[in-house]
């Protein structure tokens, strides 16, 4: 089962100042929950180490990602692989004349049992993370 979640929001914020926020791996990555650790490589690839609350995975999960597509200020597309899922994240800026919008989707192909239930039942919590960690960095109210 493939797990696919999107959520879209309109920030009181040029797309620059989200673009400087969402275009860097370490900031798209520290807000989520299970994001343990992260290395970056360089500008484009990191690593991310989760810790899932999972039955059958007692270990942290190595997952090394790479932007794939990066299209200032408009568009990143990253790809996740590891041994347990494959993991596909977008984040889509829209100029608005007040703002900016932001679409996040992510798509989850878990390779153990669990790890698409997993997310598909805290994706909400996640984007809810991520969404609070772009008010906080622009220090822009919620």
């Amino acid at each position: 089962m493939t797990v696919r979640v999107e959520r879209v929001v309109d920030l009181s914020a040029p797309r620059d100042a989200v673009w400087a926020f969402i275009s860097d791996p370490e900031k798209r990555a520290r807000p989520i929950s299970v994001v343990s650790d992260f290395e970056r490589i360089d500008d484009h690839r990191a690593v991310w180490h989760l810790k899932l609350p999972i039955p059958v995975i007692n270990r942290t999960i190595r997952v090394e990602t790479e932007d794939k597509e990066f299209s200032p200020p408009e568009y990143v597309e990253f790809v996740g692989n590891s041994k347990v899922m494959r993991v596909v994240g977008e984040h889509k800026l829209e100029e608005l004349p007040n703002g900016t919008r932001l679409t996040n989707r992510f798509i989850v192909d878990g390779k153990l049992p669990g790890v698409e239930r997993f997310f598909k039942r805290n994706m909400d919590a996640e984007f809810d993370n991520l969404e609070q960690a772009i008010y906080d960095d622009l220090d822009i109210p919620h």
